[in-house]
Order: C-alpha cells, then sequence, then structure tokens
C-alpha cells in the first residue's frame, strides 16, 4: 500500500470518511510545503543504529556555569567528556514550562529562554544525534490553545476533552492519585476537563483531528531542527473513551502509525521512541508489526528486575524473562536503561515478578533512603507505581558501613548487564557520572521524583571527576571503558541476536552475536558480592575484552565479587 493510501487509511479509521479527506488535503499540504534543511541531521541521517551507539538522558540545564547558557554548556561538557563515548543526546524538554520539571509544555516551538535559544540546541546536535521529547498527551494550562478554550474560541472547543454529568470512570487506569477531572471557568461557563497528570497538565483531545494535524506539525518542526529520534511521551494515555480504560486503545496506535507513515515518507531518519511506563507485553505492543509503529520502545521492566535480580543474588527472573524477549522485525529495538529522570517504574514487573517480590524491592527502596509514589487504582486503592530513589542508592544502601569500591562493583555489574542486552544502551546523567540521591531535592520542591533531579554546578562536577577517590571519578572511569569495549564489537549490534543460557543461579548468562561482520561474545556475570566458579559446558579458548590480561582456555571461569566477563568466540 503506498503511502497516500496507507495515510488515508488510517484517517478513516479514527474519523470516518466524511472528516478524513479533509483532514487528508490540508495534511497533504503540510507535507508538500515541508523541507527538511540540508544540515538538519545531515551527519546521521539514514544511518542504522549500531554497536557504537549509546545515549545520554538529561535536562538542559544538568550542568550550569556563569557568563553561558545551560544549554551551551551542557554542550561544552558533552564534548568534553563523552564524544567517544556517547553519540546521541536525549535532552528532557527544553520549551518553555509551567511545571512538573518542563513536562507541561507552554509553547511546543519555542526553546526556554532560561536555557538558551535554537543556536545552542544546534551546537549540540553538530556533535552528537538528538532526541527531542513530544509532549503530546497534554499542554500546560498556560499554552495559548488552552487560553483560547477558556474563552470560548471556536476553534479550539474541541481542543480538550470535556465530560458532562456522571459517567462512569470507573475503568479508567490512572498513573496518579490526583482526579482525573479539573474544573475551570471558561468564557461558556464551568467546564470539567480531562487532567491525566494534573490540573496544569490538560489532556488534547485527539478525536479531533484539527488536534492530530497540529501535533504532526509540531513534529515536523522538530525534525527540521535537528531531532533525530523524537520521543513519544505518556502516549498510551492519548485517546479518550469513556466506559474503556483509556489506555492502550487501537486508536492510540492508529495514531503512532500515522506519525510513522508521515515521518517514514518525509525524514526516514527520524525515530519514533515510545515512553510507555506499563507492564511488558503492553509495553512492547507499541512496536507495532515491527514495521508501521515505533522503532524503539523503552525496555522498562529491566530497571527494577535487576533491582530484584541482585538484591536477592538469583538471576531465575531474569533468565526467564530475557529468554522471552524477541523483537517484530530487525527494524526494532528496545531502548535499554536503569535510570531516569522519573522514578524506577514497578508497573512493567507485576507480570514478571510475584507481588511478595515485588514489596521486597519497594522495601529496600524505603530502606535506602528512597521515596514510593502511588497510583489509584480502578477499584479505588492506591499500589507502588514507582520507586523515587537514585540507582546507585537503590542498589547500595547510603548508610551502609560497607567497602564504597564493592558498591561500585555492584552498581557497574548491573550496567554491564544493560550494555550487554540486545538494544540500546541509555545512561541517565546522574547513572553515568556516579550522583547518589539529593535528600534535599523532594523536601525543597514537595516531589518525590526531585530526590534524582539535582542540576549541580559545572565547577563541582568537573573537580570530582578529576579526583581518583571519589565516587563519580569511579563511576564514570569504569562505565566510560566498558563503553569504549562495546563500540569496536559488532557482536553488540542492537538489532543483533540475543541467545540467553542457564548456569548457576548465582550468574546471568547470553551470548550476543552479529551477522556482518560476523563476531560471537559470551557474556558472563556474577551478580553476587561472593566468589562464583562457573562450569561451561564445553572447553573455551579465548581473552576476556573487560580484562585483556586474562586469557580463558578451559571450561571453568572464576569471576570474582560481581565480576562480568565478555569472551570473544570463534565464528565459523
Amino acid at each position: 500500500m503506498d503511502v497516500s493510501k496507507r495515510i488515508l487509511k488510517l484517517l478513516i479509521d479514527l474519523y470516518g470518511e466524511a472528516s478524513a479527506k479533509p483532514a487528508q488535503e490540508r495534511l497533504n499540504s503540510m507535507m508538500e510545503a515541508f523541507r527538511l534543511p540540508e544540515e538538519a541531521g545531515s551527519h546521521s541521517r539514514g544511518k542504522r543504529l549500531s554497536h557504537a551507539d549509546a545515549f545520554l538522558i538529561t535536562y538542559g540545564d544538568q550542568v550550569q556555569d556563569s557568563g553561558i547558557t545551560p544549554l551551551r554548556c551542557l554542550s561544552d561538557f558533552c564534548r568534553k567528556h563523552l564524544k567517544n563515548i556517547i553519540t546521541a543526546v536525549h535532552v528532557l524538554p527544553f520549551y518553555p514550562y509551567s511545571s512538573d520539571d518542563g513536562f507541561s509544555v507552554i509553547d511546543y516551538r519555542k526553546v526556554d529562554p532560561m536555557l538558551g535559544s535554537w543556536d545552542d540546541v544546534a551546537e549540540l546536535g553538530s556533535n552528537f544525534r538528538l532526541m527531542f521529547d513530544a509532549v503530546l498527551n497534554h499542554i500546560s494550562a498556560q499554552h495559548e490553545w488552552f487560553q483560547y478554550f477558556l474563552k470560548d474560541v471556536s476553534k479550539y472547543r474541541r481542543y480538550f476533552t470535556c465530560v458532562e454529568g456522571t459517567p462512569d470512570l470507573s475503568k479508567v487506569v490512572r498513573p496518579r492519585t490526583l482526579p482525573l477531572l479539573t474544573e475551570f471557568r471558561t468564557s461558556a461557563g464551568p467546564k470539567r476537563v480531562w487532567t491525566t497528570f494534573s490540573d496544569d497538565q490538560v489532556d488534547l483531545n485527539f478525536s479531533n483531528p484539527d488536534v492530530v494535524l497540529e501535533i504532526l506539525d509540531v513534529l515536523l518542526f522538530y525534525v527540521s531542527h535537528g531531532a533525530d529520534f523524537l520521543r513519544l511521551d505518556a502516549i498510551a494515555y492519548l485517546w479518550k473513551e469513556i466506559g474503556t480504560s483509556c489506555i492502550h486503545l487501537p486508536q492510540t496506535h492508529a495514531i503512532i502509525k500515522l506519525f510513522r507513515a508521515v515521518l517514514d515518507q518525509l525524514a526516514p531518519h527520524a525515530l519514533l521512541i515510545t515512553e510507555t511506563n506499563v507492564p511488558h507485553d503492553d509495553n512492547i505492543s507499541y512496536f507495532g508489526d515491527g514495521t508501521d509503529e515505533a522503532q524503539m520502545v523503552y525496555n522498562f521492566a529491566l530497571p527494577p528486575l535487576l533491582l530484584h535480580t541482585i538484591r536477592t543474588g538469583s538471576s531465575h527472573a531474569l533468565t526467564r524473562w530475557a529468554a522471552s524477549l524477541k523483537l517484530p522485525s530487525d527494524k526494532t529495538t528496545f531502548f535499554n536503561f536503569l535510570a531516569s529522570h522519573d522514578g524506577i517504574g514497578m508497573n512493567p514487573v507485576r507480570e514478571i515478578l510475584a507481588d511478595s517480590e515485588i514489596d521486597a524491592v519497594v522495601k529496600q527502596c524505603l530502606e535506602h533512603g528512597g521515596l514510593v509514589s502511588y497510583k489509584r487504582n480502578p477499584d479505588g486503592t492506591d499500589s507502588p507505581y514507582e520507586l523515587n530513589i537514585n540507582y546507585f542508592d537503590a542498589l547500595s544502601s547510603p548508610h551502609s558501613a560497607e567497602n564504597l569500591d564493592l558498591q561500585v562493583d555492584r552498581f557497574i555489574a548491573a550496567h554491564t548487564i544493560l550494555l550487554s542486552f540486545t538494544g540500546v544502551p541509555a545512561f541517565y546523567f546522574h547513572t553515568l557520572f556516579g550522583s547518589r540521591s539529593w535528600m534535599d531535592g523532594p523536601a525543597k520542591s514537595g516531589r518525590n521524583r526531585t530526590i534524582n533531579r539535582e542540576k549541580p554546578l559545572l565547577p563541582v562536577v568537573e573537580k570530582e571527576l578529576a579526583a581518583n577517590a571519589s565516587l563519580r571519578f569511579k563511576v564514570f572511569s569504569r562505565l566510560r571503558k566498558l563503553l569504549e569495549v562495546r563500540s569496536q564489537h559488532p557482536a553488540f549490534d542492537p538489532y543483533g541476536a540475543q541467545e540467553v543460557l542457564e548456569y548457576e543461579d548465582s550468574v546471568f548468562a547470553l551470548v550476543r552475536s552479529s551477522a556482518a561482520p560476523p563476531e560471537r561474545i559470551l557474556y558472563l556475570q556474577n551478580i553476587t558480592s561472593a566468589y562464583q566458579a562457573v562450569v561451561l559446558s564445553e572447553s573455551l579458548e579465548g581473552i576476556d575484552l573487560l580484562n585483556p590480561s586474562r586469557r580463558i582456555h578451559t571450561n571453568t571461569v572464576e569471576l570474582m565479587p560481581y565480576e562480568g566477563l565478555w569472551l570473544q568466540l570463534q565464528t565459523g
């Protein structure tokens, strides 16, 4: 089916034939007017993701220094420290906003002047591929579209979802315990408007084709300004239909397919990535058939599953889950991460771990000084939605007298697993640079998530990175080495094969392989604080890529506490 027919079919499925044809005419005009600047994404246009790729997740003002805009400061910092190990930077929403650290967007098309300018974004993009946030489910209550709605301007009356009467909304899946509806005074009288996340984050009404066209225009604008990757924030909640769960609805998938069809035609180098903090099977549904929805999905089950794995010293659950992972095509892959600007979501492992195992991970978080955020269930009860804690502290208690180097070993073990999994690895700034929980953050902001959102001054970070005994140096130097080694080996192709092996419960094991050039690497990871001897099914010979001074030539591999091994195997 050609693109035009594909787009028309999607529009008909969404809006019916009468509305679809005028919408397609307007979309055709938009597409004909779109021109990708020669320099936009030119360094990466058409380049397939490879074993050399890794992402940084960061705020635009993550590091700050006097006399320079935060985005320019970030660009300089990344060029100095990350040029040869990180290839792409996900800058969290850098638009003007009113709340939620950027996710209540006031204007999709502007750079927050407190952060810098589009020139600063372009400067960062001259050295790294860029991921932009497409915060599509909702806008700030201060956005001009909503202000026009409040004034009862006719064009904007259907830009938002208003609820009249007392319909049964008990089936609606909630990521928050806040009210689902917020009453606003408008020129036409009071109206109750759908607000999934907060009263300052007003949900857009995608049952109105005008809204979809507005958003498509925004996505094309981002691509024209250098976005190689578009992160679809909270996309699962996009379509509202009273009487349903209002999550993962078929219309939501159809809209993603529409985005994909338009981008495939105009900017095939721009990849979609879905952010859906939900159970694993629902999460991977956003791959579609492997050709028609997102090219990447966040691998949300991995962060809490690794906490459980290292807490118990048992690889059973991780091995079982990893063996079940399948990609629908060689055009899709996982976006692997352990920490982000948000917390560690617990929903993704509810069908993987038992309730008692989840409760134990939550308990460990609280014992390590972390916080827990809750969601409202359809029956009115609350359950843990995410853990709010820095990942280093989630693994090792800041109150422990345990040797710091052993804590670092434990942290590196978790990230060696991350780097060994099929997919593209991503590191949140505070993970890559060895931060701990910012205990004063939630008290200052009133929000649990602030515990992992500290914005340190550049001179402080630089000083700590230069001190060999500091936690920042210990973590970053070892992660840098892992990334350097990984980038040299095609076996870590994000689209490559992954064979999960079963050895002792204290060890996680798999084989990664690539087709061209052919390469195979055996990965063994001790997930405990004790020495382990792994007896292989056959005698192997080779050099440990993580420790080149060690040659393996036996069927028994000795692993020190939390030690990992990458053994290059013969092919053919």
